[in-house]
C-alpha cells in the first residue's frame, strides 16, 4: 500500500528530470575493479601525487560537500570507504556542474580514476569519471550510520545494514563461523546432506509444529522441527558421516533465545557413542572460537569471559543439581519433592510425576541459567529422551548431554537409539500424551521399519547456530543475529 512507502517525492521529481535530460538512473552494468579494503592496501604508502595507474569501484555516496570548484564526497562498499575529490580541472565546468546537480548523498556510482593523499594525510580518489547506477528515491536520515529504534532495524533490515556497519559485521561472522563448521567437517571426511522441510509426520524434537495442506495429495504436511529422524534414515542407508545444516520451525514462544524459524546443524557418526560426540562438539566449537576471533580462545559475552579452551567441564544431570541447590532428588518421594517445588516457585510443580521428572523440573527452574562456562550436563532422564539410547548401567536413564554456554543450551547429543522395538513403544507413548501436550511426538512408524534393517552404533548432535552466534557476537538477542526475525504484522499491532 502507498501509504507503507518511504518514497519522498522531492526525490522523485529528480529522478524524472534525470529522465527528461536522456540519463538512465537505475544502470545495467558497471566494471568494478577494485574494493575500496583493496585500493586502500595497495595504495596505502602513495605520495601526494595521483598514481598513473587507473582504479575502477563503484558503491554508495554517503555524503557529499562542495567548496567552489572542488568537491568532496566519501564513497562506501561492502569492505570499506574513502574520500572522492572532484574538481573542475580535471572534469572541466560542464561535467563538474552536472555532478553537482545529478549526484546526491546515498546514489550507487561507479567511479574511475587515480589515486593520491590530500595534504591532510587523507588517501583519495581524484575522480575523472562518475557514473549514476542507482538514484535512491527514498529519504535517508541525515546521521547516515545512527539507525537504533530495534522495532524499526529487525523489519527494514536492509535500512539497518545499510545505516549501522557494525550490523554487517555480525552477519560477516556469522558467515564466518558456518563456513568454518562445515570445513571443519568436510576435512573430517563427512558428507553435507539434504532433508525435507515439509514432513507427512514431524519428529526430531518435542515442539509444537507449523501445519500446511497440500492440495493434490489431500493431505496435512508439517514444516519440519528437526531433520533427525530422516538423517537417521541416511545412516541406516549406509552412510556413516553425514551432516545437514538447515532451518527448523518450531510454533512456540518468540523471546531473546527463540525464533519460530531457526539454523542448526545436525551431525551423525556411526560407531560412536556420547562420549565422543561431546569430544566432536568441543573439538568443533573450539576450532570455530579460535578461527573467527583470531587465535583467541576467551570471548566476551555481557560481563562474562568465556573460555572455550578444551576440554569442556563434563558433570552429570543428578550431581549439578545436588551441587547447586543441595537437593538430593533421589533421597526424597515425590511428596516431599513436590513440596519443595512449591515452597520455591508456586508454579508448576504438580507437573511432575516422578523423581526423574523432578530432577529435570529443578534442574531447568535453578540450575542452566546459571552454567557460564562451556558446560556438558550428561545422563538426562529417559522420561524426556525418546530418541536417546538407554543407559548402560543407570536404569530409566539416557546416554544424552546438552552444552550450556553464559546459562544458555547450545548443543544437544545422544548415543542414538538403535533398537526398533523400544522406538516403537517410546513413540507410542508419546503419541498417546498428544492429546494433552502438544508437543509430544507423533509415531513414525516408517522411521521405526528403518531402525529395523539395521542403525550401526551412532552418536549425534545438534548444535544451534543462531545462539553460538548470539555467544561469538556479544549478542543478547537471536533478532540480532538472524536477518529476518519473525515479527508481529504491523497492521495487526496495530
Amino acid at each position: 500500500m502507498d501509504e507503507e512507502l518511504d518514497f519522498d517525492q522531492n526525490k522523485i521529481r529528480k529522478l524524472q528530470e534525470l529522465r527528461n535530460k536522456g540519463i538512465n538512473p537505475f544502470g545495467y552494468y558497471f566494471d568494478k575493479q577494485n574494493t575500496i579494503s583493496e585500493i586502500r592496501q595497495k595504495f596505502e604508502n602513495v605520495s601526494h601525487e595521483p598514481t598513473s595507474e587507473e582504479i575502477k569501484t563503484a558503491g554508495r555516496i554517503l555524503s557529499i560537500r562542495g567548496h567552489g570548484k572542488v568537491m568532496f564526497a566519501d564513497l562506501e562498499d561492502y569492505t570499506g570507504k574513502i574520500q572522492l575529490f572532484f574538481r573542475v580541472n580535471e572534469l572541466g565546468e560542464e561535467k563538474f556542474a552536472q555532478i553537482k546537480e545529478n549526484i546526491e548523498r546515498a546514489d550507487i556510482v561507479g567511479v574511475i580514476g587515480n589515486i593520491f593523499k590530500t595534504k591532510r594525510g587523507e588517501l583519495s580518489i581524484i575522480v575523472k569519471k562518475i557514473e549514476l547506477l542507482t538514484k535512491t528515491i527514498n529519504f535517508i536520515p541525515e546521521k547516515f550510520h545512527s539507525i537504533v529504534d530495534t522495532d524499526k532495524r529487525y523489519r527494514k533490515r536492509y535500512l539497518d545494514l545499510l545505516m549501522n556497519p557494525e550490523v554487517r559485521e555480525i552477519f560477516k561472522k556469522r558467515a564466518k563461523i558456518i563456513s568454518t563448521l562445515r570445513r571443519y567437517l568436510e576435512d573430517m571426511d563427512f558428507i553435507e546432506v539434504e532433508t525435507p522441510i515439509l514432513q507427512p509426520v514431524y519428529g526430531g524434537a518435542n515442539a509444537k509444529p507449523f501445519i500446511t495442506y497440500h492440495n493434490t495429495l489431500k493431505q496435512n504436511l508439517y514444516l519440519r522441527i528437526a531433520p533427525e529422524l530422516y538423517l537417521k534414515r541416511i545412516s541406516v542407508g549406509g552412510f556413516e558421516k553425514i551432516f545437514e545444516i538447515g532451518h527448523n520451525f518450531r510454533n512456540e514462544d518468540i523471546d531473546s533465545t527463540h525464533n519460530p524459524e531457526f539454523t542448526s546443524i545436525e551431525i551423525y557418526y556411526a560407531y560412536q557413542d556420547y562420549n565422543k560426540m561431546m569430544e566432536l562438539t568441543e573439538k568443533i566449537l573450539n576450532h570455530i572460537v579460535k578461527t573467527v576471533n583470531n587465535g583467541n580462545l576467551k570471548i566476551k559475552y555481557k560481563d562474562y569471559e568465556i573460555d572455550f579452551s578444551i576440554p569442556f567441564k563434563r558433570i552429570t544431570m543428578e550431581e549439578i543439581v545436588k551441587n547447586e541447590t543441595g537437593i538430593d532428588v533421589f533421597a526424597h518421594n515425590t511428596d516431599e519433592l513436590r513440596a519443595m517445588a512449591e515452597e520455591k516457585f508456586m508454579e508448576d510443580y504438580e507437573k511432575p510425576q516422578n523423581q526423574r521428572q523432578f530432577l529435570l523440573y529443578f534442574f531447568e527452574k535453578m540450575v542452566e541459567q546459571n552454567i557460564i562456562q562451556p558446560t556438558f550436563i550428561y545422563d538426562f532422564p529417559i522420561d524426556n529422551s525418546p530418541l536417546a539410547k538407554r543407559h548402560r548401567t543407570k536404569e530409566n536413564f539416557t546416554e544424552r548431554f546438552e552444552l550450556f554456554v553464559a546459562g544458555t543450551e547450545i548443543a544437544n547429543g545422544f548415543s542414538e537409539l538403535t533398537d526398533p522395538l523400544d522406538q516403537k513403544a517410546r513413540f507410542e507413548e508419546q503419541d498417546s500424551k498428544r492429546a494433552v501436550d502438544s508437543e509430544a511426538m507423533m509415531n513414525d512408524y516408517d522411521f521405526v521399519n528403518a531402525l529395523g534393517y539395521g542403525l550401526a552404533p551412532t552418536g549425534g548432535v545438534g548444535i544451534g547456530l543462531d545462539r553460538l552466534t548470539m555467544i561469538l557476537t556479544n549478542n543478547v538477542s537471536i533478532k540480532e543475529v538472524i536477518l529476518f526475525p519473525q515479527m508481529k504484522s504491523v497492521h495487526e499491532k496495530e
